[in-house]
Parts: C-alpha cells; structure tokens; sequence
C-alpha cells in the first residue's frame, strides 16, 4: 500500500484503516476469527486500527489488544472515549478532565499496552468546555500515555474552536479529525473537510459504505432495511422520502460500478480515499470475507470520468438524506430553531 502522511505529525499511515466496531458482541463474538481478521489486515499492509472504549463495552478494544501483541510497534493504535460506559453513572463519560483519566487507563488495561498512538474524542459536548477536554488530554501527552489527540464527528466551527484554545492556552492540538463519509454522505466536503484541511489535520473517515447502505445487498425491490447497531433505525426506514432517494442513488451507483469494472463497495471506498481532503478511510469488517471484499480499494484510483459521473448522482456537499449528518451539534435541531 502506498503510505500517506497523517497530517503534519510526520505520521504515515495506510489509506484503509482497519475499525473494530464489530469485534465482540456488537457484531463478531468469535474473539479467535476477529483476531485472525486483525491480523490479515496488517499483512495486507494496514496499519493503522481504530477502536473504542464503549464498543463492546470494552470487548472490542480487548480483542484488538491480543490481536496486536507482538506486533504493537508497526500498529498505530487508536481509540476514543465519550460515550456512556455505566447508565446508571453520569460521570462514566463525556470530556471531564475527570472522566478522561479513568478512561484512558482503562483503555490501556484492555489494550494490554503502556500508550496510545492516537486517543480521540468520540463526539463533541456541548456541557464541556473543550479547554477541559484539551488540558486533560494534553497531560496525556506529557505523561506519555498518548501520543497524540483527535477530535470524531466535530462540525468545522468546532474544529476551528479547538485549535484556537490550544494554541491560545498553549495546549496540544487535535492533529486527526473521524467525521462521517459516503458516497451518500457527502456533507463534509462543504465545511469540515476543508477546514481539517486548513488545520493541516489528518482525516479518518467512519462509514464508508454508509452503514450498509452501499454494501451492495440493499436494492428498491428489497422487502427489508439494512441494519446496524450503530445506527437510528429512522435511518433505515424505506418509507421515508429521504431513504427513498438513497435507493435510486444506490441504484445509479451500482450501474456506474459495474460499468466501470468495480463492485459497488470497491467504487465507494475508492471514492472516500481518492478524495485529496481524506488519510484514509475506516473499514469496518465483521468477517474475513467483508474484509477481503474491502482490500481491492486501496489501490483504486477513479478516473475524471467517474468522479463527473458520481458528481451527477449525488452532488458534492450533498447528504442524500439529512438525517445522516451525525457530526457537530446539529445546530439546525428542532429546539435550537426559532420555530
């Protein structure tokens, strides 16, 4: 695989990133087939692996800590913390200097390792001053527990915020950014892409086949709606007008695919990693064979021709349905609106 550079770290990374949201319960309970995957992944040259602390409740980043072992140092290791790891604590998540601290030991004891390449904020918090956030991690840093911070699913007026109170604060910098990115969802290159670019940020981007939606499987005549753990079922519901237009994209995209010699999730990975703004993309395998069908990707590049022909489909900026913009504080959301 050729190597890019994550942002101005001095980092080079693969443009796949293996994501193992489906190792444990979530998705793939057979810890010894997910570690095989890990590994198949790293000897296709992958070397990048991204995890977190809630996936699995902690299941996911167990099984990257044993699949790792012995082979750390060629990993950059990455995670992220926020999301609520005990229902019933309020203080088992979110950005608090508090809560940071418990968790990044406890993601280091789950990942049987003594840092963290690459430790990231799941989501922005609207409760939590990012100077909190940002000095908590920026301690990280200095005690050598992590090597180095991001942000996941920040809008571009959040990203400008952090970096604004790092370098006023003289505090470490959020160096990556994860945000959502598809073929279907193409909000970010409005705002978040360009600014990350601005920043000299790497960018890791989450979905690329748009929760399945661009698996391939998912056609109008289907009697059923492609599911995900991750994911709102309002997402998913083919009766909506917006789900709807995603089937007739998916439909055009699929022909474009096949004309253009590609499998349809080949034509969308190689679509997010082409994109000059993008590290790589984040890959998501539950078994071998979805993990095989991604690999081809890293090696496409689509002509001019395709990428008009993408442009046509599914216009640049464009989210075909709205409702797949889970990045930044949805400052559009009903209660924030004057109506």
């Amino acid at each position: 695989m050729e190597y890019r550079p994550l942002g101005r770290t001095g980092v080079r990374v693969s443009p796949l990133c293996l994501g193992a949201m489906m190792f444990g319960p979530w998705g793939n309970d057979d810890r010894a087939d997910a570690i095989r995957i890990v590994h198949r992944a790293l000897d296709a040259g992958i070397n990048i692996v991204d995890t977190a602390d809630v996936y699995s409740a902690g299941v996911s980043e167990q099984i990257v800590g044993a699949a790792i072992k012995g082979r750390r140092e060629n990993v950059f290791l990455a995670t992220k913390f926020f999301m609520p790891m005990d229902a019933d604590d309020p203080n088992m998540r979110g950005g608090s200097r508090r809560w940071i601290i418990r968790a990044v030991e406890s993601s280091l004891r789950r990942l049987g390792t003594d840092h963290i390449d690459l430790y990231q904020v799941h989501r922005p918090s609207p409760d939590t001053d990012v100077e909190e956030t940002l000095g908590a991690l920026s301690d990280l840093i200095v005690q050598g527990k992590v090597r180095y911070i991001g942000s996941s699913s920040y809008s571009g007026s959040q990203i400008v915020e952090a970096q604004w109170v790092a370098r006023d604060r003289n505090l470490h910098r959020f160096v990556t950014e994860q945000p959502p990115y598809s073929l279907l969802v193409r909000g970010i290159e409005e705002d978040v892409l360009p600014t990350v670019q601005r920043h000299g940020m790497g960018t890791l981007t989450y979905s690329p086949l748009a929760g399945g939606w661009l698996s391939g499987r998912w056609r109008k005549e289907s009697a059923a709606a492609p599911t995900s753990a991750a994911r709102p079922p309002a997402r998913f519901d083919l009766t909506t007008p917006g789900n709807q237009r995603k089937l007739d994209a998916v439909a055009e995209l699929a022909e474009l695919a096949e004309q253009a010699g590609l499998t349809l999730i080949e034509l969308a990975v190689a679509f997010v990693t082409n994109h000059p703004g993008v590290t790589a993309a984040i890959i998501g395998p539950r078994t071998m064979a979805q993990l095989e069908g991604f690999l081809p990707a890293a090696d496409i590049t689509l002509s001019n021709d395709v990428l008009d022909r993408i442009d046509q489909i599914v216009a640049p900026g464009v989210t075909v349905n709205p409702v797949d913009n889970s990045y930044g504080d949805h400052e559009l959301r009903a209660d924030r609106r004057r109506r």
